[in-house]
């Protein structure tokens, strides 16, 4: 019996020393997250479609959002940004859903500059299932979500009843409860704003 109890402390031991930080962040039963996307540099709208093709190594993108031209906000002297919202199931946790929308950045060629600057692709996770997080890393529901309008447009598009669990409201609530008047338009399939 001693063996045995020896031998499985060698074990946990051996798996914690060489495990990955964020191996044991898959679940066995999927969530479904919504991930918003927005890029300025570039081939705009190209970039916002080469990130959802890349976020189906973090799971299986169920939909997306049509593409909406908006303003900048924060830092007005930049171009105007396109943006959307995927609907993602994923069984990453959202560390390990977080360490793959920084892969995708970084795979697209983003350069963190200034606050709320110009780059080639930004993506959040906006909500993962009725999580809450606070951590210096990572915040969930997105700290932002219910104030900005080039999020919660797409969103509703996509998932009108999409819930915030903080506050309590569906992604329509939020929206009707909006008061600024930023401009959010969907492009047309030849990628101009009606």
């Amino acid at each position: 019996m001693t063996h045995l109890s020896e031998t499985a402390i060698k074990i946990q031991t051996l798996t914690k020393a060489f495990a990955s930080p964020r191996q044991d962040k898959v679940f066995s039963v999927p969530t479904i997250a919504y991930i918003g996307l927005g890029s300025n540099l570039g081939d705009k709208k190209a970039n916002c479609r080469k990130a959802i093709t890349l976020l189906e190594k973090s799971g299986r993108a169920i939909r997306a959002s049509s593409l909406y031209r908006t303003e900048p906000m924060g830092y007005a002297d930049q171009d105007e940004f396109i943006n959307a919202v995927v609907e993602l199931e994923t069984v990453l946790s959202p560390d390990a859903l977080l360490d793959q929308c920084r892969s995708i950045e970084g795979e697209l060629g983003r350069v963190r500059t200034i606050r709320w600057g110009p780059r080639t692709i930004d993506v959040d996770i906006l909500l993962y299932g009725t999580t809450t997080i606070e951590t210096p890393e990572l915040t969930i529901p997105h700290p932002q979500l219910h104030c900005r309008r080039f999020v919660l447009v797409p969103l509703c598009e996509i998932a009108p009843q999409a819930f915030h669990p903080k506050l309590q409201k569906t992604a329509a609530d939020l929206l009707l409860d909006l008061h600024d008047h930023q401009r959010v338009l969907r492009c047309d399939e030849n990628g101009t704003s009606p």
